[in-house]
């Protein structure tokens, strides 16, 4: 048997319980992964009835414990992270189950509690950046929530790329924001963006709700904008000549691969906002729902080895 966290009721952290359930086995295609630790998204208690019970949090940072008899590349021992598909349970347990493509040796240089703070965000920030968002060296990127989870990575990685960085944040983010490597911070509780940003290649949405309504006014002809938070006004977009997209992220081993390089290098850092161990998964997820926290939140599941 293991320890885990199961939604029971979509929309709040009351619907969630600790409970007992049966270690699962990997199948074919599968790796039986020991969970360090969890990282939280706060969507994920908004799933429809149909499918709870459920088990959130869908990236982790681990240990292999066992591997499906198909599994040749990944050997049990092996210290791992990964962000698991959003079909099936999830990693706030002791245990969880990952399709073995979707899972990639962890940062060297970082803890498990480190680690499972970058797939979702770093995998959405990636994607949304390069894969959306095609930014290209020397473009003008402005970061809507760049202190969050997935913001600070965004910021992080279009500075990296050699773009010109332009971010909003609330007030106390603000030497945050410079610190994680933006050009131009914009507080956006005292200054509206689009009095102040000249113009932007590319808008990277994580926040929603106005700014992103706003975003088309710093955008040209030609310009991207590109959201993980809502979709944008696709009608207003398309009259002035702007690509608008939202997506959700997709689990990418290679793309990992390679977050996990720069982490590595010293070029790519997460932030953490609070950590919470596994039974405290109510509280964590309160702290995920609010809009005073900085980084991710993660759930500590087992100790650092």
């Amino acid at each position: 048997m293991m320890d885990a966290i199961r939604l029971h009721t979509p929309g709040e952290p009351s619907g969630l319980s600790y409970e007992q359930l049966e270690k699962p086995r990997p199948g074919a295609g599968e790796v039986l992964v020991r969970v360090h630790a969890a990282g939280i998204t706060r969507d994920e208690l908004e799933w429809p009835a149909d499918r709870l019970p459920a088990t959130p949090c869908h990236e982790l940072s681990g240990v292999v414990a066992g591997v499906g008899p198909d599994v040749h590349d990944i050997a049990a021992g092996e210290p791992v992270y990964a962000l698991s598909g959003f079909d099936r349970d999830g990693a706030a347990a002791e245990y969880a189950i990952v399709p073995s493509e979707f899972v990639a040796p962890k940062p060297a240089t970082l803890s498990h509690t480190e680690s499972a703070a970058i797939p979702l965000a770093g995998l959405s920030a990636w994607q949304a950046l390069f894969d959306h968002g095609n930014l290209a060296e020397g473009q003008r990127v402005l970061v809507h929530g760049a202190a969050g989870g997935v913001g600070s990575l965004a910021v992080q990685l279009a500075r990296e790329r050699g773009a010109h960085v332009i971010a909003t944040v609330s007030t106390p983010d603000v030497e945050t924001a410079r610190a994680l490597g933006a050009h131009e911070v914009v507080d956006h509780t005292k200054l509206r963006f689009e009095d102040v940003v000249d113009r932007a290649d590319l808008v990277f949405d994580t926040a929603g709700g106005d700014r992103l309504e706003r975003s088309l006014e710093v955008l040209p002809p030609g310009g991207r904008l590109v959201s993980v938070a809502s979709e944008p006004p696709q009608e207003r977009a398309a009259e002035r000549g702007v690509e608008a997209i939202y997506f959700i992220v997709e689990p990418n081993r290679g793309q990992l691969v390679e977050r996990a390089g720069l982490v590595d290098r010293g070029r790519l850092r997460p932030m953490i906002d609070e950590v919470f161990p596994l039974i405290d998964a109510r509280q964590a997820f309160k702290r995920s729902l609010g809009r005073d926290h900085r980084g991710k939140i993660v759930l500590r599941v087992a100790d650092e080895p």
